[in-house]
Order: C-alpha cells, then sequence, then structure tokens
C-alpha cells in the first residue's frame, strides 16, 4: 500500500468518514483540502443508475457552466473558406480545411475542440480512425457539426462542455480550478447536475444518482448528499 505524503494526510484529516456533505460545503471543504502548488482542476464523478451498453441508456449532453472551466480551450475549425473569417473572429485557434485534414492525417491532434460543418462531414469522416479515440469528433449532438461556427466557437470558449456517461456508468466533468471562489464552483456544479437530472432516460428504472464526488487534481474524493442538490 502507498505511503501518503503529508499533505494527503492533512486533507484527509478534513474529511469526516462515512460523511456525505452538501453540495454547497463540498464545493468549499475542495479549495480547502487541495494543496498542489498550480492551480488545480475541480472534477465531478457522477455515478448513474443506468445500462450504458443499452442504447436506450445512454446519458450523453452538452452544460454552459457559467463560469466556464478556467481551462484554455484550443478549438480548430474545420470549414469552408466563407466561414474561416467568422471562426477567426470569434476566437477559433486554428482555421482551415484541407490543410488541417492532412496534418491530422499525419498525426497531429493538439487541440481540444474540433468544430465542423454539415457541407464538410463527407472530408471530416474519414479522420474518425484518429479522432474518435481522442474524443474529438465533431458531432450534431453536441453541437460541434454547424453552420453557425462563430456562435459554437463563442460558447465553447465561454465554458460549454460536452459530456457523456462512460461504461461504468458514470460522467466525469471537469466544472472550475480551485481558485475560483467557493459559490462559482458551485454554481458550475450545480449546472452540469440540473442537466444531467434533465436527461435522464425513460428506461432507466431506480435510483438515477446513484453517487456524487467532488474532487480536485491529487486530492480525496468528498461524497456529496444526492438529496442537498436543487433540482434533481
Amino acid at each position: 500500500m502507498a505511503r501518503l505524503t503529508k499533505n494527503q494526510k492533512v486533507a484527509l484529516s478534513k474529511i469526516e468518514a462515512n460523511k456525505s456533505y452538501s453540495l454547497q460545503d463540498a464545493t468549499s471543504l475542495v479549495k480547502d483540502i487541495t494543496n498542489t502548488k498550480f492551480d488545480s482542476s475541480v472534477d465531478i464523478d457522477v455515478r448513474l443508475g443506468v445500462d450504458p451498453r443499452k442504447a436506450n441508456q445512454m446519458v450523453r449532453g452538452i452544460a454552459t457552466l457559467p463560469h466556464g472551466t478556467g481551462k484554455t480551450v484550443r478549438v480548430l475549425v474545420l470549414c469552408t473558406p466563407d466561414k474561416e473569417q467568422e471562426a477567426k473572429d470569434a476566437g477559433a485557434d486554428h482555421v482551415g480545411l484541407d490543410e488541417y485534414i492532412a496534418k491530422i492525417e499525419g498525426g497531429w491532434t493538439d487541440v481540444d475542440i474540433i468544430i465542423t460543418m454539415p457541407s464538410v462531414m463527407a472530408k471530416v469522416g474519414r479522420l474518425g480512425r484518429i479522432l474518435g479515440p481522442r474524443n474529438l469528433m465533431p458531432n450534431p449532438k453536441s453541437g460541434t457539426v454547424t453552420t453557425e461556427v462563430g456562435k459554437a466557437v463563442t460558447e465553447v470558449k465561454a465554458g460549454k462542455i460536452d459530456f457523456k456517461v462512460d461504461k461504468t456508468g458514470i460522467i466525469h466533468a471537469s466544472i472550475g480550478k480551485v481558485s475560483f471562489p467557493a459559490d462559482k464552483i458551485y454554481e458550475n456544479a450545480l449546472e452540469i447536475l440540473q442537466v444531467i437530472s434533465k436527461l435522464k432516460p425513460s428506461a432507466a428504472k431506480g435510483t438515477y444518482f446513484k453517487s456524487i464526488h467532488i474532487s480536485s487534481t491529487m486530492s480525496p474524493g468528498i461524497t456529496v448528499e444526492t438529496k442537498t442538490v436543487a433540482g434533481i
């Protein structure tokens, strides 16, 4: 068993064993137990009572965090020439089409989000074997295949995130930085939880929110009492 560091012991001492905290208390406590020298990300892990192997129980959605994620999101827009200036004006980091398709085919994937247009999906589609495993493949359901590329770039830069339940029934998402005020972490967490609640599949039976945990980079997880979350 790995030995705990001094900081890990201090962090664990601030969390009561077997206690579930209110969402508001958890988002305050996560700041108190984080001792990294860098600005840690704050993450939320939600275990759902669904079977993601069944298509009618897949949970995938989009949330626009009111205070963003605190991360610099690198955006590539694959579009026709008439849309390039719109994408650049919205703040896209890379804009083009054929030259970037060639770069990706050569192994380049140094971006966080790729946005494209329906009219060029025939070209982009052949990149699926490269982009799919990296969760970079544009998808209409996540709003990354659209004719309004400028709007899509603006939303992503402002804090729009795409999430999907994994094969174990858990949604993992980043909801800010530990440098955020606690109330902003709370409001971001509440937003994504309420969005997940609205996406409950009709085929899902029993308890939908099995568990919720909040943590920061290298910190222990804090258990959230689901009954304290408004609107779920």
